[in-house]
């Protein structure tokens, strides 16, 4: 698994993930890459469990770099523990990722390939991801884009079992005021 070999302090603060990415927004140094579309904290566990599925699939064919490292550690108090007695210590490291970063890149393989080893690595991470091609800047427009998607389609699934309701509710009347 990933971690820093050293730290300058053991505990950091948690910190906020307001905004875009502006840095590792870009692919460096392949053909296809995977865009986070939403910020979170990602552990070490999943870029691993991710980076497997990946290279599983493409099966020694190709080139696979993971641009995120996890380097900051995340503290937890040991369970049924008093309030009080200072921080916890720290127990797992994440890399922190903003929307429109790119978290893994590959090269080497066909776009049919790089695409399916794409899917099955974000199912392995905790937030949504797009697949991407080509070289230089990920758009924003393309991000901001696929998230007003997905929240559409969340909107028009909610109105949807709104309307189903209505419709069971009205149904459901009818048939009361026969009997």
């Amino acid at each position: 698994m990933l971690l820093p070999k050293r730290v300058k302090y053991r505990k950091q603060f948690r910190g906020r993930m307001k905004g875009q990415s502006h840095r590792g927004n870009k692919i460096a140094h392949g053909q296809y890459g995977l865009v986070a579309l939403e910020p979170a904290w990602i552990t070490a566990r999943q870029i691993e469990a991710a980076r497997i599925a990946m290279t599983r699939y493409i099966r020694r064919g190709g080139q696979v770099w993971i641009k995120i490292f996890p380097d900051k550690p995340v503290t937890a108090k040991p369970a049924e523990t008093r309030m009080g007695s200072g921080k916890g210590s720290p127990e797992y490291w994440v890399a922190v990722v903003k929307p429109g970063r790119v978290l893994f890149e590959m090269a080497g393989v066909t776009k049919e390939i790089a695409q399916e080893a794409m899917r099955l690595a974000g199912h392995k991470l905790p937030i949504k991801t797009k697949f991407i091609e080509g070289h230089g800047d990920v758009e924003m427009e393309v991000v901001q884009e696929s998230l007003a998607d997905a929240k559409h389609d969340a909107h028009m699934a909610e109105e949807r079992e709104r309307e189903a309701e209505a419709a069971a509710e009205t149904t459901k009347s009818e048939g009361g005021e026969t009997k």
